[in-house]
């Protein structure tokens, strides 16, 4: 097969963009003059990418906005099953944003054209009979972690577990009294990390209750040290103004910097998501917390299939760390859980081997693997 192919991606966010862009870059070892088009982000564009319309038009989140949106995404959609079906390229790659590109992947496959979806859906958690929508929609699935894998396996769908980028990403030694020094923190003392969320509304439920927390563990160590590192600036001025009914307790805010904060702490309390992953990449004994509105969490009670939320505890298949949430997430019990890392100081290091042995499985140079995996695929002929 000649190496001057055209290949199809579309990201829908951010994330997207960054994987998009290290698969473009291991694409073009197996395929020099590959052209590469559909929608991307400021990183594949960087790379000579051809986009047709804004990534950030795809980027919706909730369930107004893309209520709201429908018909400009349906439009987009439109065209670009159109523009492939008309322009066939080597294989179509869908990356994340799977309510946009799954339906696509669809369209395109039935006409033909290989298709690889990059980052499962949370299917194996909830909404398990997407499993068949998605088995005749891909000829491909690359999952970040195993667990997803096997699931696939389980249902027969094609799939190869590639491994985590940010375990790429994240040494595996984390110096932790430099990254205080780099935040201008004390080199000596305990510290503990709140990490209330990225979003206004998961900073607007976890933020005082995690200052709150705080404070119940100042009173049975009041030589502790608590950072906050905001997502953002709108998030730093959210929590600017939670903190000034905690302006007499050693809780430091700082502007960013989340990974330093994060390696610079003895313990992390945290709201659940894509965190928690990092938190164990970087080797920390963690607290998960989350609350939600009572009838969100009531109907996604009903409707995900597995005990656990956090990636540590769902990567484990066993309750590795406490998961407290909704009416469980209380100052009392999250103040309980962090202390009994100090008080206990073997289970946590304990728990870091434990976060050392998980970063080794998921550290796989996983856009090379996804790159070798899409390889092969476009050229397996077409049976």
């Amino acid at each position: 097969m000649s190496d001057h192919i055209h290949i199809g991606i579309v990201v829908g966010e951010a994330s997207g963009d960054i994987l998009g862009a290290a698969l473009m870059q291991e694409l073009r070892k197996h395929f020099p003059s590959a052209e590469f088009s559909g929608i991307g982000g400021p990183r594949m564009l960087a790379l000579g990418f051809h986009s047709y319309f804004p990534q950030d038009r795809l980027a919706v989140m909730g369930l107004i906005e893309p209520l709201k949106r429908l018909p400009e995404l349906l439009r987009i959609r439109k065209f670009l099953r159109e523009h492939f079906i008309k322009n066939p390229p080597a294989v179509f790659i869908g990356i994340d944003s799977p309510d946009f590109t799954i339906p696509l992947e669809a369209s395109l496959k039935e006409k033909g054209i290989k298709t690889v979806h990059y980052v499962s859906p949370s299917v194996w958690a909830w909404r398990q009979k997407r499993i068949f929508k998605i088995a005749r929609s891909v000829d491909l699935m690359l999952t970040l972690l195993p667990f997803e894998a096997k699931f696939y396996q389980e249902h027969n769908v094609p799939v190869e577990f590639v491994g985590h980028h940010l375990a790429d990403e994240i040494p595996f030694v984390i110096d932790k009294f430099a990254a205080r020094k780099s935040l201008g923190l004390p080199e000596q003392g305990r510290i503990v990390a709140l990490l209330p969320g990225s979003r206004a509304s998961e900073v607007e439920r976890m933020g005082s209750l995690f200052m709150e927390s705080a404070v119940k563990c100042l009173e049975q160590d009041p030589g502790l040290l608590f950072v906050i590192p905001s997502a953002s600036p709108d998030r730093y001025r959210q929590l600017h103004i939670a903190l000034n009914d905690f302006v007499d307790y050693p809780i430091q805010l700082i502007n960013g910097h989340s990974h330093e904060v994060m390696a610079a702490a003895d313990v992390l309390l945290l709201a659940s998501g894509t965190v928690a992953l990092e938190a164990l990449l970087l080797k920390k004994p963690m607290v998960v917390a989350y609350r939600l509105a009572p009838l969100t969490f009531k109907i996604l009670s009903w409707l995900v299939k597995t005990p656990w939320i956090s990636l540590p505890n769902l990567l484990a298949q066993k309750l590795l760390v406490p998961e407290l949430l909704q009416e469980q997430a209380t100052p009392e019990t999250l103040s309980a859980a962090v202390m009994n890392y100090f008080d206990n100081p073997e289970q946590a290091i304990a728990l870091s081997e434990t976060f050392a042995q998980m970063h080794i499985e998921l550290k796989r140079d996983a856009s090379a693997r996804a790159a070798e995996a899409i390889a092969r695929l476009i050229r397996t002929p077409i049976i």
